[in-house]
């Protein structure tokens, strides 16, 4: 029996979104009202028994979209009175506010943890800055002063580098990537938030642009407009709640590697190894437990990564795992990313995997409701040296 880890004593009572879309007719701060107010009632609360905040990575005060709201803004919109709150930017991936809180349960600070993470930008695209690295004729600093002479301004750009050394060293073909875009839009067309829902082939995928060798325009994910928010409550807490229990059973934090965008010393897998084998050494758990898998894809790149990286395959196997793409779509072995994610239904930076994952295990996920009662769920996130992950189980 595994050792009784703090995460084991915590749950997902609630979980809310707000409208997705290309272009918002509410402010970042409206969509962040409305995402939470839903967790909230969805985890059969009142704002005054809210006593937590966390979100990823804080409000940036610029223009980008990135990161619009922070907690301070979203408090006084709610008036809470809380008892802890942390924004982490320097942390294990998009997923550090909810070990955060995780701690902050376990240590007493707080009960019920309103965790939130909020974009905008499809409107910020109005602007040059809108998904960028740095802005034009700005003086460069950290690692971005590596990555400007060579004319590396964008997420895309920079994610291709560890792109192409995967492809490299894999063998891996692009009508093999293809599946991951292809499984992504087939699930996006029976979500009704998903902001793409035309089917997509092995020809439409290939005929897509080049963005940067070997990111094709299909394999990168979509700026939107939104919030997604979720509380994290004491397990006795939610045992009270109106929804079956909804436990984390084990996490992964750890960095192993150099902490450093440029100077990674594992370009081609990234952190994510030695974080999924931290979340499996704190469960009795197998990889064969898994039902669905809400894996990151902020490029169609990380969730090949992830499919080795969890051990659902070997080392550069995820090519012939992935096969013709029946093997993860909803009806297969491993259903993967089942509302589309983020190169379909919109980046929401992996906390839409969150909304999505809790929907399938309470089987509440409509028209893409995963046959046969899931009761287990694999979630991730990454980016360089930004790596997180952890199982979402239930009763």
């Amino acid at each position: 029996m595994c050792a009784e880890y703090a995460e084991k004593k915590t749950a997902i009572t609630g979980i809310g979104q707000s409208a997705i879309s290309r272009g918002a007719d509410k402010s970042a701060l409206g969509l962040t009202v409305d995402a939470a107010m839903e967790a909230i009632a969805d985890a059969g609360l009142r704002r005054e028994d809210i006593d937590g905040v966390a979100t990823w990575p804080g409000g940036d005060n610029n223009a980008s979209g990135f990161s619009p709201v922070g907690i301070p803004e979203l408090q006084d919109a709610l008036r809470l009175k809380l008892g802890w709150y942390s924004n982490c930017g320097e942390t294990a991936g998009q997923y550090g506010p909810i070990f955060n809180a995780i701690g902050a349960i376990a240590a007493g600070y707080a009960r019920h943890v309103l965790i939130f993470r909020s974009v905008y930008e499809a409107t910020a695209r109005k602007s040059a800055f809108a998904n960028a690295l740095s802005r034009p004729n700005e003086r460069q600093h950290g690692p971005f002063t590596w990555y400007a002479p060579y004319h590396v301004y964008a997420a895309a750009t920079q994610q291709a580098l560890f792109f192409q050394r995967y492809v490299h060293e894999s063998g891996i073909r692009p009508e093999q990537v293809a599946r991951i875009a292809i499984n992504a839009r087939r699930n996006a067309a029976l979500n009704p938030k998903a902001i793409y829902t035309t089917p997509i082939t092995v020809e439409d995928y290939l005929a897509a642009p080049i963005i940067a060798t070997p990111l094709r325009l299909l394999d990168c994910d979509v700026p939107i407009d939104g919030s997604t928010a979720m509380i994290l409550s004491h397990i006795d807490a939610a045992r009270e709640g109106p929804h079956p229990v909804t436990w984390i059973e084990a996490v992964g934090t750890n960095m192993q590697y150099r902490n450093s965008w440029t100077q990674l010393d594992a370009l081609a897998t990234q952190a994510q190894p030695h974080v999924a084998k931290m979340m499996w050494s704190r469960t009795d758990l197998q990889p064969k437990d898994v039902d669905v898998a809400e894996l990151y894809d902020g490029f169609s790149f990380h969730t090949i990564n992830w499919l080795e990286n969890f051990g659902f395959c070997g080392r550069y196997e995820a090519a012939d795992f992935i096969g013709d793409g029946s093997r993860i779509a909803l009806e297969g072995e491993l259903p993967v990313n089942t509302h589309g994610g983020s190169l379909s239904a919109g980046r929401t930076h992996a906390y839409g995997q969150v909304h999505e994952a809790v929907l399938q295990l309470r089987g509440l996920a409509g028209r893409r409701q995963v046959a046969g009662g899931p009761k287990v769920a694999a979630l991730s996130t990454a980016g360089g040296p930004l790596a997180g992950c952890f199982l979402l189980a239930r009763d």
